[in-house]
């Protein structure tokens, strides 16, 4: 069975939610709420690929997702009801535009437009920052193709406009997600 235009997925680990860590052998859940979008699982894997797809993602691999992919929501009766993106059972149509980055069983690679970038520690300075991290500014963690055809690479420190970076833990990593033209320039 296959999409004309969606990727088909599951969440990874079996959850929609990632709400659980685990403390010396217990599973402790650390949200109860369905709409704290912090807890939401992030990744889906890769069950069917689009009809006449072409692209380099595959079956098997994760893709790292909009937080709303696999949420609950209550409707106007106050009834529990699964996103747009729920399909059935466990399975969910997910579009070019609601995943970032795919993990292709080797390596983290960003889709599209996107790319991210690691925040750095706050420069020693004058002025005083209300943060530990330097605004604006991140090491480039993940190009995307464009931006490597135009010699920004891995590990080199650019920076962003504000308000363009989107927070989220990969592999335990801090990144924030930003488009390719919010890149301003590198140091």
């Amino acid at each position: 069975m296959q999409s004309p235009l969606y990727f088909i997925a599951k969440p990874a680990k079996g959850k929609r939610y990632d709400n659980t860590k685990e403390i010396d052998g217990q599973e402790l859940i650390v949200s109860a709420s369905d709409e704290d979008h912090r807890y939401a699982n992030r990744y889906a894997i890769v069950e069917q690929v689009p009809l006449g797809y072409t692209g380099k993602i595959k079956i098997g691999d994760t893709l790292l997702v909009h937080h709303n992919v696999f949420k609950y929501y209550n409707d106007i009766q106050g009834k529990q009801r699964s996103g747009k993106s729920f399909f059935k059972d466990d399975l969910f149509f997910i579009d070019s535009e609601q995943f970032f980055m795919y993990f292709d069983g080797e390596r983290w690679r960003s889709y599209d437009r996107y790319c991210f970038v690691k925040p750095i520690a706050a420069f020693d300075s004058d002025l005083f920052k209300a943060t530990n991290e330097e605004p604006l500014m991140g090491e480039m963690k993940y190009p995307n193709d464009y931006l490597e055809e135009n010699g920004i690479k891995a590990g080199d420190i650019v920076s962003f406009t504000p308000n363009s970076e989107y927070e989220f833990h990969v592999d335990g990593e801090k990144l924030y997600r930003v488009f390719d033209h919010q890149i301003t320039f590198t140091l």
